[in-house]
């Protein structure tokens, strides 16, 4: 196990630091920040010592030798925009998607997992055809309509919750709803998808030949399996919702990473760019490190393989 943790933490060593240089080579493809960062009719002057105050004069090599230095150290550099350690930016909006995230994974998720068993339990039935067009319709409508629509229903016309922004328990609801429709929608098909294999397997045939209780086969011979592939969506979609859910921040106007990033995106604010694509990495490779733990707990099997 100890051989498998530290080839899983090489791993995301070298994945980290592949996305860390390619962000590095991209934001330099973006411009030069010192013409927003100065006045209309700057010289050329100042504009050369802008640039040499940045680093930005340097030869990209040296740059970016210079950049990986101070990363092992813990500095991301000061934000253009703000003046401020950039990993320091990047931290305080890291409340506002915690809060969002979780809020929409905690909901797709219950409702996901109900519905994905509800409709594998009654297969060929009419309540497994209902959840299966929500699901359908869940996945395939785009966020930022979803998004719209629900601040045009609940906002506009009945006036019950805040069009955006965050402070309130009442400014998280439409986000989070948001969200969560499409991750429930994922998981019950996934689910639906995997109980249904996984009943047709032999082991569950022989517990019900025994004669176990069929709750007893349900929790500790089918859903413990059938999780596997969901535990690894749920991953993936917290990595992402945690990463910054660009769009519904935007429609939202909620002050979260990924609405910060393309902030700084705009503004060719290299550092904020830098710390904000490298905890979003981290957090990715952590969750998949956590999800690999994970299996091994689910499935036995995977457990002694390792």
């Amino acid at each position: 196990m100890v051989r498998y943790l530290l080839s899983k933490i090489a791993e995301a060593i070298i994945a980290v630091w592949g996305v860390l240089t390619i962000v590095f080579f991209v934001t330099r493809v973006l411009g030069d920040p010192a013409t927003l960062l100065l006045p209309i009719g700057a010289t050329a002057d100042q504009l050369d010592a802008l640039r040499d105050q940045l680093g930005l004069n340097r030869p990209v090599v040296e740059q970016y030798i210079h950049y990986l230095t101070m990363i092992v150290r813990g500095d991301f550099g000061m934000s253009f925009q703000f003046q401020r350690p950039a990993m320091e930016v990047v931290l305080e909006r890291m409340p506002a998607t915690l809060e969002l995230a979780f809020s929409a994974i905690v909901l797709g998720t219950i409702f996901g997992l109900v519905a994905g068993t509800v409709a594998a339990l009654n297969r060929g039935r009419l309540a497994e055809l209902i959840v299966m067009v929500f699901a359908l319709l869940g996945q395939a409508t785009p966020v930022f309509w979803l998004g719209i629509m629900f601040i045009l229903f609940f906002s506009v016309e009945l006036g019950w919750l805040p069009t955006g922004g965050r402070g309130t328990l009442a400014h998280t609801v439409l986000p989070a709803m948001t969200l969560a429709i499409f991750v429930c929608a994922s998981i019950a098909r996934l689910l639906r998808s995997s109980l249904l294999d996984v009943l047709r397997e032999d082991y569950v045939r022989t517990a019900r030949a025994k004669g176990l209780l069929p709750g007893t086969i349900f929790v500790w011979h089918v859903a413990r399996n059938a999780l596997i592939p969901v535990v690894t969506m749920i991953g993936i979609v917290m990595g992402e919702l945690l990463g910054g859910s660009v769009v519904t921040e935007t429609v939202f106007a909620w002050p979260g990473i990924g609405r910060l990033i393309i902030q700084a995106i705009e503004a060719k604010d290299f550092p904020v760019i830098q710390a904000g694509v490298m905890l979003i990495a981290f957090i990715f490779v952590a969750i998949n490190l956590l999800i690999d733990l994970t299996y091994g707990f689910l499935d036995p099997r995977i457990r002694e393989r390792r």
